[in-house]
């Protein structure tokens, strides 16, 4: 017998042919439409007699249908036109190119009709509106109706009768986790009431009352889950000390030989890092710093370490492009202390026989590597890695340290719920003699004196310019933004004529990316059309200029790590945030770039201007960290986090709730 843990695909029917893209919403098994939370209500309150609907208003109207039938016009369209009747009055209703309806509406069929009422030919009609057939039970029509997120073939309308159904038929089965003090203590609704109210609310405030409630209980969840994985980690977990006293002279002389001085910052995570390998609990540390704050540096000293220790080290990378430029790095740095420095990609692989070190991607953590005393793991961009391949890493060594680096300027906030297992350190000073780069916020008219600069740039410094668009290709919905290869193609005939332009894209083959890239970094090409592939791991020393198209497009966050593409060398470098739109609250964000080059900074105002969707790429990878909760609703995070340290220790008093944790840390975690 089905239970909400059911997998819709083994239901069969519709659900097995809707379920593939019902998995790229998230939705797996009957519980998860429950938790497919509406990101809007569309305001279907005002139910009025047809005698009464003025032009303009949104309204349900209630009646009998009196006619209905197609008309074809030319070019194959079909219009459906139905006549409405209640005791006050008759009303048109028009619907554009579903000739289905006909079969699914029927003259004397009672009907419930919601749309915005317009006056067209001299009468009142409603132009495609929701409809449903029937006396009672209406979600579609006459009162607050989600909308979700969709995805083809799957509309809103579907997943709310699904929704509806699943409440009806499993109610009975929401088992609220949470024990009453916390409900009574923080109040909060009930969770039937919360998943009821969430979907199918009397009013708005029905809905914040049940997304707070589902809100805490993702966070409070989260913070638990991180509390316990940190308490088993710290517990369970004995890895091997690395000795460090024993081994400071030699790892100071090779900091002081370094051709620059470290700021303090990377002083300070050096040393906390070092506090950490030097304990029989292995490390779990997050290193936060932004683009060329010199984060591999801290890496390489650390690996330094490793191998003084008799340990090998491995650094795995998202892409093959910032592997490639690690190995570079490490290979400079170490290869002089006889360290030897392998590399593995899917394409490429050198010194796998007998290393020190690895760099790669994924490959390292393939059957045929073998590790003969691994002792800690870099992983780079953690969020990018599946827990099964940070798993399997892991089971490579004795529990070898980890250490975890991102570029992603994450606010301190969130970084503290979305990594709370983790310690944190944050690179918070960039090198010195590193110049800032000039950024410009650059309006439409002033796009052509902008490319007349730019030419003079070329000529006089031969710098190299990037040229970023945020989706390859044109659709239909998106007409108004500049897609990397048409503006490519506009560039090239209309605008620089006489400089030599590539165009690069996620959509090439990696042997091909590559090649575009190396023949830029050899100075073959002097402009570079991208989309967003160049956020990540890609060093061009030579390049000075970075142009953003459609820049309102992107989040503050997204815009200052493309930014840190250029200004890797000694000359000033530039960013120009191309821009058409005249919203002044768009405009105030993205001159929030003009103003400050910290990470941390701008990602804190996005999250306070915009919310936290950006932050991690979530429109990139497909999926939000939080469904429900806002990482912007520091109250809420506040609260969790205390009631979480309040209660991890007594969790077993709460046998339904340390299941939820249990279940979510299933999810997060690996098993070892």
């Amino acid at each position: 017998m089905a239970s909400l843990k059911t997998n819709i695909r083994s239901l069969g029917g519709i659900y097995k042919r809707y379920g593939a893209p019902l998995e790229k919403l998230g939705i797996i098994n009957l519980e998860d439409f429950l938790y497919h939370i509406p990101n809007r209500y569309d305001d279907y309150t005002l139910i009025s007699k047809i005698s009464d609907v003025q032009p303009g208003e949104v309204v349900t109207i209630r009646g009998k249908v009196t006619e209905i039938k197609n008309q074809y016009t030319r070019g194959r369209f079909t219009i459906q036109r139905a006549k409405v009747k209640d005791e006050t009055g008759e009303i048109d209703i028009v619907w554009f190119n579903q000739p289905y309806l006909i079969k699914n509406i029927n003259v004397e069929d009672s009907i419930s009709i919601s749309g915005k009422v317009d006056f067209k030919v001299g009468k009142l009609q409603i132009g495609s509106p929701d409809y449903e057939i029937g006396e009672s039970n209406f979600i579609h029509t006459g009162r607050l109706v989600p909308i979700y997120p969709e995805t083809r073939g799957i509309s809103s309308k579907w997943i709310r009768r699904q929704a509806f159904k699943i409440l009806e038929d499993y109610n009975s089965e929401l088992e609220d986790h949470l024990p009453d003090e916390i409900k009574n203590k923080n109040k909060l609704h009930s969770l039937n009431d919360a998943i009821y109210k969430i979907h199918f609310p009397e009013n708005l405030e029905e809905v914040e009352q049940s997304r707070r409630r589902l809100g805490f209980d993702e966070l409070l969840i989260t913070q638990l889950a991180a509390n316990q994985r940190r308490a088993n980690w710290n517990k369970v977990l004995r890895s091997e000390a690395f000795e460090i006293d024993k081994h400071r002279n030699k790892t100071d002389k090779f900091i002081d030989q370094l051709s620059f001085r470290l700021t303090g910052a990377q002083k300070r995570t050096v040393e906390e890092i070092f506090l950490d390998l030097s304990k029989e609990k292995p490390m779990n540390r997050l290193l936060e710093g932004d683009v060329g704050s010199g984060k591999t540096v801290v890496a390489a000293i650390s690996m330094y370490l490793g191998h003084l220790n008799g340990f090998q080290s491995v650094l795995m990378a998202p892409t093959e492009i910032l592997a490639t430029q690690h190995f570079k790095t490490i290979s400079a740095l170490l290869n002089p202390l006889n360290i030897k420095v392998g590399f593995s990609t899917g394409n490429k692989k050198e010194s796998l026989e007998k290393f020190d070190v690895l760099v790669g991607t994924h490959a390292v953590i393939s059957s045929k590597v073998n590790y003969e005393k691994l002792g800690l793991i870099i992983i780079d961009e953690q969020q990018r890695f599946g827990v099964e391949q940070r798993g399997i890493l892991r089971k490579k060594g004795n529990n070898p340290h980890v250490l975890t680096m991102t570029a992603t300027p994450i606010p301190r906030t969130i970084a503290l719920t979305m990594y709370g297992d983790l310690d944190l350190s944050i690179l918070d000073e960039m090198p010195k003699g590193r110049k800032e780069i000039k950024t410009w916020l650059v309006p439409n008219p002033k796009r052509n004196s902008a490319y007349d600069w730019i030419k003079k740039e070329i000529d006089k410094n031969n710098s190299q310019v990037f040229i970023v668009c945020p989706f390859i290709e044109e659709s239909e919905t998106m007409q108004t933004v500049k897609a990397a290869t048409k503006e490519y193609e506009n560039l090239k005939k209309n605008v620089f004529k006489k400089y030599k332009i590539a165009l690069l894209h996620g959509k090439q083959k990696p042997k091909e990316k590559n090649e575009i890239l190396t023949d830029f970094r050899n100075e073959k090409y002097n402009i570079l059309v991208a989309t967003p592939v160049v956020e990540v791991g890609i060093d061009i020393p030579n390049a000075d200029i970075m142009i953003i198209e459609a820049a309102e497009r992107f989040g503050l966050s997204q815009l200052h790590q493309l930014r840190g593409r250029v200004g890797r060398n000694a000359r000033q470098a530039y960013c120009l945030l191309f821009t058409e739109s005249p919203n002044p609250q768009t405009l105030e964000r993205l001159k929030a770039m003009e103003k400050t080059n910290i990470g941390a900074e701008l990602a804190e105002l996005d999250l306070k201007l915009r919310g936290p969707g950006e932050i991690y790429g979530t429109k990139q990878s497909g999926k939000n960290y939080l469904k429900v909760a806002s990482f912007s609703d520091f109250e809420l995070i506040k609260t969790t986090k205390s009631e979480a340290e309040r209660i991890i220790k007594d969790l077993n008093k709460y046998p339904k709730l340390k299941e939820k944790v249990e279940e979510k840390n299933v999810k997060e975690v690996s098993p070892d």
